[in-house]
């Protein structure tokens, strides 16, 4: 069911160094092999050791082993399309929603669950919840610990699309292709989004003004500009 282990967190990063490192790659689908999206951490293998000798509790695993990857989900140049092909259980609903878009299976559900066991949510989600469908109903998920099913994740504006099962793969590949083919533009298009409600709207205007100047800069910019005098699709590299 995909429980995110150390060793899953560790291959992560390394599958984002290999594809941030490589310029023909500009856009990212992540998804779930099987029948899950991802079900959680792993609560079965033992927590990683402090400096002390000591086991780390459940916060300074967090900060050890998953936040990291979160961070650079979140800095990435790269757009994120999350293909949602099953549970998307604890930190697994948190990977899920890291997405720029975000599509789901029909048969697809999101979890909290956290209260089930005794805990907090994590994986910023309790950061992310409110932003995404308002406190209501970022209570309710946390607080009762109901899943949530893909089709009603879609009316309450927490995912963009949903697929049938079958087809969950070619909408997001539709999608991330799209996102492939766009301009050097979407990663400080992606930086604003994910900074804007740390802002004030002046301090906001400020960071899209800057965001723009090195827009206006690049080649893809010249390249929209001459497609939109001649009337023709862009052709974006990417620089």
């Amino acid at each position: 069911m995909n429980a995110a282990s150390l060793a899953m967190m560790a291959g992560l990063l390394q599958a984002l160094d290999a594809a941030e490192a490589d310029p023909a790659i500009r856009a990212l689908i992540l998804t779930g092999e099987g029948e899950a999206f991802c079900a959680g951490a792993n609560l079965n293998e033992p927590s990683p050791m402090r400096a002390d000798g000591a086991q780390m509790g459940a916060g300074e695993r967090l900060e050890a082993a998953y936040h990291p990857f979160l961070r650079r989900l979140r800095a990435s140049r790269l757009p994120l399309v999350t293909a949602v092909n099953g549970p998307a259980v604890g930190i697994g609903m948190s990977f899920a929603l890291m997405g720029d878009l975000i599509v789901a299976a029909r048969s697809a559900f999101f979890l909290q669950g956290f209260s089930r066991i005794g805990l907090v949510p994590d994986g910023g989600s309790s950061w992310l919840l409110p932003r995404l469908v308002g406190l209501a109903r970022a209570r309710e998920l946390a607080l009762l610990g109901e899943p949530l099913p893909a089709p009603k994740a879609l009316e309450w504006g927490l995912v963009n699309r949903v697929a049938e099962d079958e087809g969950l793969m070619d909408m997001a590949l539709a999608l991330a292709a799209r996102l492939a083919a766009g301009p050097f533009a979407l990663a400080a298009t992606r930086r604003l989004l994910w900074e804007s409600p740390g802002h004030d709207h002046e301090t906001h205007l400020g960071h899209e003004m800057a965001a723009q100047q090195e827009a206006g800069a690049s080649a893809d910019f010249k390249e929209g500009l001459a497609a939109f005098h001649e009337k023709r699709p862009p052709r974006f590299t990417g620089r």
